[in-house]
């Protein structure tokens, strides 16, 4: 049973004594469930945030390190050429230069030989001006280089900071969970899981009547039937918020990582996928394709067939096979068709 499963952490919670207060006025069956319901939403929509802000940070890092190491390759390269032009200035210094022999053989009565030698000396001449250019194009190329260095550093603080303060939302939106279903007794809890399948059943009935949900499956890419087989080997694994398994997974780490190992790598967060995958109506769907549900696409399953998906559901729970109907339908992409932009739209 879903909410029975879900109740079992909070089950253990030890509730400190509070004053006596008026009892508030008992909540019906339905309004638990909504209840409930908004709660468990609210996390999720904190998770898919939580996770953007993780993958834009896990990029950042890479941009630092990249940038770290071009600011240490520009330092040498900067010493290198400072090297040279210290000997250089040197030569001049101690008049080893060919430049005072260039003087003397302009007056050599050989005009061969110091046109030979002037050769010679333009060329020196050039590999001192080459070697200043250098000089200033280092300098110039470490500065950039540090400035730019200094702001992905600063905006790697920022996402850290995000991160954290998100991570602490994701955090009260599931204890308010659990305080709830604390509240709840076990013939509360049974009535409301009842009262959900039920609800399930109802939608699933409905998407199948209205000819939204098609009848008939299309055959499965060989990527995509790669993916559902990875996807339904993980039934039975926790949800947790934040993973990517292989131990666990929440509901956009379930579907990322069963299409990168089908060698299809895909957006993170489920409003990524929604954004950035290709739309197909759910009479059209495929197994592989991704339903994506809630009208800001906080929650994603995958269809493997027959008005079915398997989704990593929600806090308290474990990777399953369910209805496609679970949660509210906004609408499908596939990973494996050609990428393209379509409107935000209600499920066709």
């Amino acid at each position: 049973m879903r909410l029975a499963c879900t109740a079992a952490v909070a089950a253990q919670a030890v509730l400190a004594p509070v004053p006596a207060v008026a009892e508030p006025a008992p909540r019906s069956v339905s309004q638990l469930l909504t209840d409930l319901q908004r709660l468990y939403r609210q996390a999720e929509q904190a998770t898919e945030t939580y996770n953007a802000t993780a993958e834009r940070l896990t990029r950042q890092q890479a941009e630092v390190a990249r940038l770290d190491g071009e600011l240490a390759r520009a330092r040498l390269a900067l010493q290198g050429s400072r090297t040279d032009a210290g000997r250089l200035a040197r030569q001049q210094y101690q008049g080893s230069s060919d430049f005072s022999a260039y003087l003397r053989l302009l007056l050599a009565r050989d005009p061969q030989h110091a046109l030979d030698e002037g050769h010679v000396i333009g060329r020196l001449a050039r590999e001192r001006a080459e070697t200043m250019t250098r000089l200033t194009g280092a300098e110039r190329k470490r500065d950039d280089l540090a400035r730019a260095a200094r702001r992905a550093l600063d905006a790697r603080l920022t996402l850290a900071g995000r991160q954290r303060k998100q991570r602490d939302d994701v955090r009260a939106r599931l204890a308010d969970v659990e305080r709830l279903l604390a509240t709840l007794t076990p013939e509360q809890l049974g009535a409301v899981a009842g009262l959900e399948r039920n609800s399930v059943a109802e939608a699933q009935r409905g998407l199948t009547a209205s000819g939204a949900l098609g009848n008939d499956d299309r055959p499965p890419t060989r990527g995509g039937d790669r993916a559902v087989r990875y996807a339904l080997g993980q039934v039975g694994k926790p949800y947790r918020w934040g993973a990517q398994g292989p131990e666990s997974f929440d509901c956009s780490g379930l579907t990322s990582r069963a299409w990168q190992q089908a060698g299809t790598p895909i957006p993170r967060t489920s409003q990524e996928q929604w954004a950035r995958l290709k739309r197909v109506p759910l009479r059209e769907l495929r197994p592989g394709d991704l339903v994506v549900y809630f009208p800001e696409a906080t929650h994603v399953a995958m269809y493997v067939g027959d008005g079915e998906v398997v989704q990593a559901p929600r806090p308290g729970e474990k990777v399953e096979v369910s209805p496609l109907a679970s949660y509210p339908v906004l609408g499908a992409v596939r990973p494996d068709g050609p990428a393209a932009q379509a409107p935000a739209t209600e499920a066709r």
